[in-house]
């Protein structure tokens, strides 16, 4: 079984004598969904590659990115029965982005950029794929969840959780950051897709970690939830959310023009689209 689903998304909006005021803005997300599923037997391998892209465009601003998402997923399992609904798999996940990313009005200084960071989880465990009901739910009480930043600058800063480098007083460096982190821990996975009414599919994406070593009992959450309404068989609608929390990762934001970092904190996106996509 294989699908393929390519889309573009695209808003505008234009103001002219605008008594209310406005900026004139154009923005749009391509994004792409490829799925493989072979099965046979006792066996079930599956893997699934989303791709999206963010720009927008605002008067006065420059071109600024909105979204961009790189996540790779594979599983390969096997059951004992050809009655069970229960398999022992393998699961292999990347995750990372495809450009830079800024905090804007800074555009000098990236604050991420192509694998960095990249978060790649490796493990085994039980996974339970009921036949035709569009859920699946996996547990692996080993799984080792490497983070990296192939970048040096950002590594020397010691961005995303990892040990950043040693500077001398004036500022040159004595001792280069770490580029990569190595846990191991526990992972549950769980995503359930359903048509809740004409039309309107639900899919629902859900990955809880934690690691044995480091702060056992402290979770690391990504939850998605979108809802997808069809039109017809080339226009379709979208409304998303994502929510993160990992406590590796710092917050930043600007306070009277100077950009400050503190702990971490919940991240939250909200996604509203329509546009036309093409299955093939």
């Amino acid at each position: 079984f294989k699908k393929n689903v390519v889309g573009l998304d695209l808003n505008q909006s234009s103001f002219s004598n605008w008594n209310a005021g406005g900026y004139n803005s154009i923005s749009g997300i391509a994004k792409g969904d490829f799925y493989r599923k072979f099965e046979k037997g006792r066996f079930l391998w599956s893997t699934d590659l989303k791709v999206r892209y963010g720009l927008n465009k605002q008067d006065n601003q420059e071109v600024r990115k909105t979204d961009d998402v790189f996540a790779l997923n594979s599983a390969f399992g096997y059951r004992t029965s050809v009655q069970s609904n229960w398999y022992h798999t393998a699961k292999f996940t990347l995750n990372t982005q495809m450009a830079n990313g800024y905090s804007y009005p800074d555009v000098e200084k990236p604050i991420s950029r192509i694998f960095a960071p990249a978060y790649l989880f490796v493990g085994i465990g039980a996974e339970y794929v009921p036949p035709k009901k569009g859920f699946n739910l996996y547990l692996s009480p080993a799984t080792l969840k490497s983070t990296f930043v192939l970048d040096d600058r950002l590594a020397n800063l010691g961005e995303f959780g990892l040990p950043g480098g040693t500077f001398d007083d004036d500022g040159n460096l004595l001792r280069a950051g770490k580029k990569s982190k190595h846990e191991f821990g526990f992972l549950i996975t769980n995503q359930y897709k359903k048509v809740i009414a004409k039309n309107v599919l639900l899919d629902h994406k859900l990955t809880v970690y934690t690691d044995y070593l480091n702060n056992f009992g402290n979770i690391d959450v990504d939850w998605q939830l979108q809802l997808e309404m069809t039109v017809n068989n080339f226009l379709k609608a979208t409304v998303g959310t994502h929510l993160i929390y990992d406590d590796d990762i710092n917050n930043k934001r600007e306070v009277d023009g100077v950009q400050i970092t503190e702990g971490p904190r919940l991240q939250f996106k909200q996604l509203l689209g329509i546009g036309l996509t093409y299955t093939f």
